[in-house]
């Protein structure tokens, strides 16, 4: 079986192999699509095809709308051009059990796909913002896709140059974003929401701050009329909902692909891009997913909330973005990802099968995070996290890994360990000095920028925009030498930008470093620190 429109045309075969079929005729959306584009989806990754694009394909079996969604790679064209050309736009989600069981559907609600590095690809993403009946452009470009300032809180280099040249040469995706804007603006203004749906605090906020300081700039500049800030700042033009994803899609399995083609699917191999993408014509996923969205629409919205999505208000949103991010999963995640590097696991499954760092795990959930955390009403913090660590991440079917979690650790862990950090410090009855598995954490991230595990041996640290910078900062510090920790940390332990909060007004400092130095003691350090801890 092919995975092209022609090779859909056996139903026969793919029925036979257990492999659902698009229950709408894929050409006729695509048409009806292009004639009336209503929703655009920035970022062709896996979280896209494995759930935002599988619901566009849900609402579509169900005869809930007649169009599709529109991807757009504004990174890694190779994406567009290696993964989604030679299938004609379609995918294969594979969606994993626990027991083993795999569910596979060919995803084809995606309409078409624009790498927008060829000219005519951009202009036809311009020409789709134009028109009216585009309702919705939602995002997942990772977090650092909104960094238009640096860590002194001016703009990057790249951003500058972009305001400086304007919208024509914009190269920044928030420029473009911007610049994408300013052409709706420019043919009427028509209403649209642009909608985050990346794993990040507060992401339609800083959806909206970077494209409102690149237009500030570019008014400043006279490349924009003053009425497009107008026009940005008119929820009832432009709204930026905030929205909490929860899904994993981790990186394309070897066994899942290996099972697709004993069902019988030819033609899936992954592929590297030349970003350095692994990807394939697959997904594999886990089976709970959970988005929910501001219901903040003021050109309207496809039916989600009958697929599976909860729309809410911003301050609910808030809660479950809050709980999820700060609580219950993400700083569960990162705290396997350095450590588990630091032990060498390459996998998320197998690290739930350590008693230390299950145990970990366990103790920053329940014990240091759910007194703090604020119930959402819509979802039970304490049942989500139990399904987190009894379900979800020992799922061994899911090929996810520490090395993935790693990446950009930097923006993420003030938001993860930060807000449970200062809801302490505000606590008329808690204490931020009496927490001491969140300081594990973060003395454990400073150990695994060393770039050297427990037995000493060099591994490679996951991309992080401030890699270089923080290298810089812990010159000096070597694992081994316990005695390079002492006086050194101090900058980055002070620094508000990384943790969200001053570590030493916390009354934290100390800590971390003191464990920062019994991590670095020598071989097997890592692992005897966290057992005198968790024991403690």
């Amino acid at each position: 079986m092919e995975l092209t429109l022609e090779g859909m045309r056996d139903t026969a075969a793919w029925q036979h192999a257990g492999i659902r079929l698009p229950r709408f005729d894929v050409r006729a959306m695509r048409e009806a699509t292009a004639k009336a584009p209503r929703w655009v989806h920035f970022g062709a990754g896996n979280i896209f095809r494995g759930y935002i694009a599988m619901l566009a394909q849900r609402m579509l079996d169900q005869g809930l709308t007649d169009t599709g969604v529109i991807a757009a790679e504004t990174f890694d064209f190779d994406i567009i051009r290696r993964i989604y050309a030679p299938h004609d736009l379609l995918s294969l989600v594979a969606g994993l059990h626990a027991n083993g069981r795999m569910d596979c559907d060919v995803l084809g609600s995606v309409a078409s796909a624009l790498a927008t590095d060829e000219e005519a690809q951009l202009q036809r993403l311009f020409t789709l913002f134009t028109m009216p009946t585009l309702q919705m452009a939602s995002f997942t470009i990772t977090e650092k896709g909104y960094a238009v300032f640096d860590l002194a809180g001016e703009p990057t280099s790249m951003v500058r140059e972009d305001i400086a040249a304007g919208p024509t040469h914009a190269r920044h995706i928030m420029s473009v974003v911007t610049a994408l804007l300013l052409t709706r603006y420019r043919m009427g203004g028509a209403p649209i929401a642009m909608v985050s749906m990346d794993n990040c605090a507060r992401n339609g906020e800083k959806l909206r701050a970077a494209v409102t300081a690149i237009a500030e700039g570019w008014v400043e500049n006279g490349f924009a009329p003053t009425g497009f800030q107008q026009y940005l700042a008119d929820p009832a033009k432009v709204s930026f909902p905030w929205s909490m994803i929860d899904k994993i899609t981790p990186r394309p399995a070897e066994a899942v692909r290996k099972k697709l083609e004993r069902m019988g699917v030819r033609g899936i191999e992954p592929i590297v891009t030349k970003r350095g993408t692994f990807i394939a014509p697959f997904v594999n996923t886990e089976i709970p997913q959970y988005l929910v969205v501001e219901d903040l629409f003021p050109a309207g919205r496809p039916p989600l909330e009958k697929v599976g999505v909860y729309f809410a208000n911003r301050d609910t949103v808030n809660r479950v973005e809050r709980m999820k991010v700060t609580t219950c999963l993400n700083p569960l995640h990162t705290a396997l990802a350095v450590y588990g590097c630091l032990l060498a696991y390459d996998s998320i499954a197998a690290e739930m099968q350590d008693p230390d760092l299950n145990r970990l795990i366990t103790r920053i959930g329940y014990d240091e995070s759910m007194p703090v955390v604020v119930d959402p009403g819509i979802l039970n913090p304490r049942d989500f996290l139990n399904e987190v660590l009894t379900q979800r991440f020992p799922n061994p079917f899911i090929p996810d890994t520490p090395q993935r979690i790693a990446s950009d650790t930097s923006q993420k862990i003030s938001i993860r360990f930060g807000e449970t950090i200062k809801a302490y410090m505000a606590s008329p009855t808690l204490e931020a000095a009496s927490l001491t598995m969140i300081p594990l954490v973060l003395a454990g991230w400073l150990r695994y920028l060393l770039g050297v595990d427990d037995q000493l041996a060099p591994f490679e640290r996951s991309d992080d925009p401030l890699l270089t910078e923080l290298t810089r900062r812990l010159e000096g510090v070597t694992a081994g030498r316990p005695e390079t920790v002492k006086g050194k940390l101090s900058p980055i332990l002070s620094d508000i930008s990384l943790f969200g909060v001053d570590l030493y007004a916390a009354g934290l400092a100390d800590k971390v470093e003191g464990m920062m130095g019994e991590l670095c003691r020598g071989r097997g350090a890592v692992r005897a620190t966290l057992q005198k801890y968790l024991c403690s």
